[in-house]
């Protein structure tokens, strides 16, 4: 299989978008001008119909600065960014935000008011994060998770993880119908009773064929060359539907996940989109360090899961 380029890629997923109305989206404490022109460039693709939400006067000075007209956007003025998250926590629990995008605040302060136990967007489901990674030396695009949010899941967590990832690949990835392969990594191919990361992936395997985790072939542990390179796998001997072909990575902390992601974007060139999964609706981490292609593709994809879920193809 041939790779896509970068730019093939990137029209590809925006041209899933074209005929899906833009998502409503509550763009939290947008004070900096880099966030007004972020937002800017997603609304002039139709991804997004912002929301704005935060200190009005600030959110008006960064426009001013950034040169965009905002004045055709709903602004709502809160206090800080605190509150600026609670309210737009509230809207999107009433039904008036499909979709929720972090300015310029700190994830954990966006994310803490998603989680608390009143906040109306909490879902049986443990959220996390997924990066959704392109690179032109491997033959499809695939996703990194949790790379963001849970620091050392356990194996409860793990599975509410790649359970997300899975919701995402079949939204978002899938061009046919087939199920993704998961890679759980480790630093080895085996099991070693020493090794927690080992036992969570067998564990992991396992779940998937009994029924626990749905959509998709689960195979682990799996070093990272046996789950990318087919031609590593067969050297060690490894007999896997998965090995060599992983659509989806889940790695065994944040640190691996974070540096993995990191490194394939800063030093091999990959676009990485990345969304946190698993509340009632997606939302959109993005990073000063994120070119506009990222940029875009991260509301690509909260806009293909908002409608996914308006369609109630995902819960």
């Amino acid at each position: 299989m041939t790779a896509l380029t970068s730019a093939e890629y990137f029209q590809l997923v925006l041209g899933r978008c074209r005929d899906r109305p833009a998502v409503r989206t509550g763009v939290v404490h947008p004070v900096k001008a880099n966030v007004v022109e972020a937002v800017a460039d997603a609304a002039r693709e139709h991804l997004i119909e912002p929301v704005l939400i935060g200190p009005a006067a600030r959110i008006r000075a960064a426009a001013q600065e950034a040169g965009v007209d905002i004045a055709a956007w709903k602004l709502v003025d809160t206090e800080h960014s605190h509150a600026a998250a609670a309210k737009a926590v509230a809207l999107a629990a009433a039904g008036e935000l499909g979709a929720l995008m972090k300015g310029s605040l700190h994830s954990d302060e966006l994310l803490g008011a998603v989680v608390r136990a009143d906040s109306g967007l909490r879902t049986e489901r443990r959220i996390s994060h997924a990066f959704v990674m392109h690179i032109e030396s491997y033959p499809k695009p695939f996703i990194i998770t949790d790379a963001a949010v849970n620091i050392a899941p356990d194996l409860a967590a793990k599975a509410d993880i790649v359970q997300n990832a899975i919701n995402l690949w079949h939204v978002a990835l899938n061009g046919a119908e087939e199920l993704p392969k998961v890679a759980v990594l480790a630093a080895v191919e085996t099991v070693n009773p020493h090794m927690m990361a080992t036992l969570d992936a067998a564990a992991l395997s396992k779940m998937a064929e009994r029924g626990q985790i749905t959509g998709a072939i689960v195979d682990g542990p799996l070093a990272f060359d046996n789950a990318i390179s087919a031609a590593a796998a067969q050297e060690k001997g490894i007999v896997s539907p998965v090995a060599g072909h992983a659509d989806i990575l889940l790695v065994p902390g944040i640190e691996a996940g974070n540096m993995l992601a990191k490194q394939l974007t800063f030093l091999s060139g990959a676009d990485a989109a990345g969304i946190v999964l698993g509340a009632r609706v997606p939302i959109i981490l993005t990073s000063r360090a994120d070119n506009l292609r990222a940029r875009l593709l991260s509301c690509a994809l909260a806009l293909l899961l908002a409608d996914a879920r308006r369609a109630g193809r995902i819960k």
